[in-house]
């Protein structure tokens, strides 16, 4: 029985052939049976990941109103700060508070001919009280694509795929995304919800978890793992739209945060590496040999169908989690 998440080390792509192909495998079949795994040897600086962790705990500690001056109710993008409470997973209300970062671009005016996931298209909300914040969320960004990108393409090697497969998917106007997420301390005698059990709905997600600190659960064969923070490692895991483009052989897996105990709190920083909104990923051509072992896609109640087009899976994710931004913004979408 899996007791915990299993260490890869991405260094060893630099280690000469038979090093390589050795990771690949092990890629492969970690994320076919488990979905999620640390990652190691990836290459992002100790004194980024710091600044990062540091720049996050200044901005929560930010007087309310500094905060709720860019709360997400400001922005038809969902970009913003979200006020503790203020988020939803299967209609169960999530215990944290949190800052959405994504791509800056200009806004796309909603009309005939245009997708409706183009309105996730457009500027972010900055604290004025923090100016530093923009610049660390550019660099993180840049760096966790670079890592994400490379472990895209050492998945496409171990599947029996061309290397650069998934590369058109994030050549042009790709859409990777931050939260920075404070869980204050709600656990008692009874566990709180962090969040709620989901499955990922983009590609591939890096997270950094604050040193010395739990609450993330991953689901293997019916039973929760605790995944807490290990010292230089991001928790990695799959999302939907890799588990589509390999047909159910790479596991899109279910997690859940636990609150922390009472009178503490946990940051995290889950980042999220997505193609451009109107990708269709491809869809790959395994291998006899693992062709046969691929599951199809995840069903069960708290799934909801994979969409085809990483944009509608993305905007349906935000209009159900945000109802409150919704109903400001986007009442033509939900009726």
């Amino acid at each position: 029985m899996l007791t915990s998440l299993p260490i890869l080390d991405l260094s060893r792509l630099d280690a000469g052939p038979a090093e390589a192909a050795a990771f690949r495998d092990e890629l492969r079949e970690i994320t076919h049976d488990v979905g999620f795994f640390y990652l190691v040897g990836h290459g992002v600086e100790q004194e980024l990941i710091d600044e990062m962790l540091s720049i996050s705990q200044r901005f929560f500690e930010l007087p309310a109103e500094e905060k709720l001056a860019i709360e997400n109710t400001r922005s038809p993008q969902f970009r913003g700060y979200t006020r503790m409470g203020g988020e939803r997973t299967h209609g169960d209300v999530d215990w944290r508070e949190q800052i959405d970062i994504g791509v800056e671009r200009e806004a796309v005016e909603p009309g005939p001919g245009v997708a409706d996931y183009w309105r996730l298209e457009g500027p972010n909300l900055w604290p004025a009280a923090l100016p530093g914040l923009e610049a660390a969320a550019n660099e993180w960004t840049e760096k966790l694509s670079a890592v994400s990108l490379r472990l895209l393409r050492a998945w496409a090697l171990s599947l029996g795929a061309p290397e650069d497969v998934f590369d058109d998917a994030f050549a042009r106007s790709p859409f990777p995304s931050i939260k920075i997420v404070r869980y204050p301390g709600e656990t008692g005698s009874e566990e709180r919800q962090g969040v709620g059990a989901h499955r990922d709905g983009g590609v591939l997600t890096l997270l950094l978890v604050e040193p010395g600190k739990g609450g993330l659960q991953v689901e293997h064969e019916g039973e929760w793992i605790e995944a807490p923070s290990v010292p230089g490692a991001f928790v990695v895991n799959v999302g939907e739209m890799l588990e589509l483009a390999t047909g159910g052989y790479l596991k899109a897996t279910l997690h859940r945060v636990v609150s922390p105990r009472v009178r503490t709190d946990r940051i995290s920083i889950p980042f999220f590496f997505n193609p451009a909104l109107d990708t269709v990923m491809p869809a790959l051509q395994l291998p006899p040999e693992l062709a046969e072992r691929a599951r199809g896609l995840s069903v069960d109640p708290t799934n909801s169908p994979i969409l085809q087009t990483y944009g509608d899976n993305a905007l349906r994710y935000r209009l159900r989690a945000h109802p409150n931004v919704a109903a400001e913004h986007h009442l033509d979408l939900i009726g």
